[in-house]
């Protein structure tokens, strides 16, 4: 395709994205579903060109800033504490998902060499974070097994990236050495950190010193794609050296940018992830004809390979449970010998672990960058697309409701010694007032903002009579805020006929319209609550 074609074409998907996700919430289906779905289909449409894909392009343009959006929101203090039960499935459960599905290939197609074999479930093995903040956004889970699944998602890519690029070289070569993958993998992973590392600490360091807003949010934009080819350039992790700069960024950020910048940036990075996310969907939909072309049609792809990539979708999704189960259950007796206490382990939490295993756009990138003299290249390419699809309509699909099933989307709460919402406001209030009391009078003691000594006083108030009678204020606060919404609206409605009538200038329109827009966004927020 020409420049000018391909730029249209990539318009025509941005346009099927905004109708396969009106579709989607018409009729309540999984977003990532529709629009892997409306991607297989409109690349078989008459006249659609085929695609193909760099699969490097792939990595380095979606796999940076969708690991930066998770990493950046990363709760360091719940990532270190989990960071034992995140590293068991990140490294272990791939390691075993990857060796279960190489088994499984080769009782099936036995010619085919051990060492593709595995490749294929190197392919398969890493759940994926694109496809888990997809899903795991939209669902409300107690704050370990979040933490599990979202830290499994940003570290499991490096295991299984690692464990492919070696059955790859075993598979063309015939040399395997383990020793050699264990220090491969460990250099990649500690050289990655410290790549990141310095990639955040460079990335807070500019940040403290531009004071424009755009300049600011464009740097920051910068910074995934700085970590990642940087991590490459020297060789090692650029997917850990991504979530290391996220990490980083993400602890910096209250102090780097102005509340301004935040909340542009914040505005214009939501809408570039909503974006990239749908079109990585869209474009593992557009994928499929491709395989099935290579294949000779859609009949011959099942007659050679149906049987073959069933055996891959059993072996990924039971190899989950039994690891996510041996170890959970392993994991007491184990700790009891060395003295601790652990707590027991809770069925429905280790049945969730092992329903969320989606897979996405690193299974698809790394299929695709199989060689071509690469033995099973056909029934990796068939298998990946197969585990995205499956993993991602039936498990990431039903995850909500097996949530709501489990009842584990009852009493969340924060863990640990933390305080509630009111019992920060109160904090938070307190402070405020104080400052606006050491402003409140002039030199002489006269009282010369008497409004805001007023409306701190009592915002502070009602903080402390909340905490103290320890009464719930969710019903309060929804019809408080409801009034300040018809309040905005009306206002609203007031500024627009004043502006048809001729009363006020577009430039007095827009910048009261903003006003007005950053207090419905406040009153919209604050309505519902953290957490929500």
């Amino acid at each position: 395709m020409s420049s000018t074609t391909t730029f249209e074409f990539v318009l025509i998907l941005l346009v099927a994205i905004v109708a396969l996700e009106l579709i989607a919430r018409k009729l309540r289906l999984p977003t990532a579903a529709a629009l892997l779905a409306g991607g297989a289909g409109i690349a078989f449409l008459p006249g659609v060109p085929a695609v193909s894909f760099d699969p490097e392009l792939v990595l380095i343009v979606f796999l940076p800033p969708l690991l930066m959006d998770g990493a950046y929101y990363t709760v360091w203090s719940d990532f270190r504490r989990y960071l034992g039960g995140i590293l068991w499935l990140a490294v272990g459960a791939v390691v075993f998902t990857t060796l279960v599905v190489g088994a499984t290939v080769h009782w099936i197609v036995p010619s085919l060499p051990w060492a593709a074999c595995f490749a294929l479930g190197a392919v398969v093995s890493p759940p994926d974070a694109v496809a888990a903040k997809a899903v795991l956004g939209k669902v409300r889970l107690p704050r370990r097994l979040m933490v599990l699944l979202e830290g499994e998602s940003l570290l499991n890519d490096a295991t299984g990236l690692v464990l492919f690029r070696f059955a790859v070289a075993a598979a063309l070569t015939g040399a395997f050495s383990a020793s050699g993958a264990l220090m491969s993998f460990a250099g990649l992973a500690l050289g990655g950190i410290a790549i990141g590392a310095a990639v955040g600490a460079l990335v807070v360091l500019v940040l403290r010193r531009i004071d424009d807003v755009f300049l600011a949010v464009t740097a920051s934009c910068l910074s995934p794609w700085a970590a990642y080819i940087g991590g490459e350039a020297f060789h090692v992790s650029g997917v850990m050296a991504v979530v290391t700069t996220g990490i980083i960024f993400g602890w910096f950020q209250h102090e780097v940018f102005s509340a301004n910048a935040r909340v542009r940036g914040g505005s214009f990075w939501a809408v570039m992830i909503f974006i990239l996310e749908a079109l990585v969907f869209i474009l593992i939909g557009f994928s499929l004809r491709g395989v099935i072309e290579r294949l000779g049609g859609i009949g011959n792809t099942l007659d050679q390979l149906s049987v073959p990539i069933l055996g891959v979708l059993a072996a990924v999704i039971v190899s989950r449970f039994v690891w996510v189960y041996a170890t959970d259950y392993l994991r007491v007796p184990v700790l009891r010998a060395l003295g601790k206490q652990p707590s027991p382990p809770s069925p429905k939490s280790t049945f969730l672990l092992g329903w969320a295993g989606m897979r996405g756009v690193v299974t698809l990138a790394i299929a695709l960058s199989l060689p071509e003299n690469m033995p099973g290249r056909d029934l990796t390419l068939a298998a990946a697309f197969a585990t995205i699809l499956v993993t991602v309509v039936v498990q990431g699909g039903t995850i909500g409701p097996v949530i709501r099933w489990l009842g584990l989307d009852r009493n969340i709460h924060v863990e640990g010694n933390h305080l509630n919402e009111m019992q920060a406001y109160l904090h938070v209030d307190a402070a405020q007032l104080e400052a606006v009391k050491a402003h409140a009078y002039d030199a002489s003691g006269t009282l010369i903002h008497p409004r805001l000594l007023e409306q701190y006083t009592y915002r502070a108030d009602i903080a402390r009579r909340v905490v103290e009678e320890r009464r719930s204020i969710t019903d309060d606060r929804e019809a408080h805020y409801d009034v300040v919404l018809a309040a905005i609206a009306a206002g609203r409605v007031e500024l627009l006929r004043l502006h048809r009538a001729g009363h006020i200038h577009d430039e007095l329109l827009h910048y009261l319209e903003r006003d007005l827009d950053f207090q419905q966004v406040a009153a919209e927020n604050d309505r519902k609550g953290p957490g929500e």
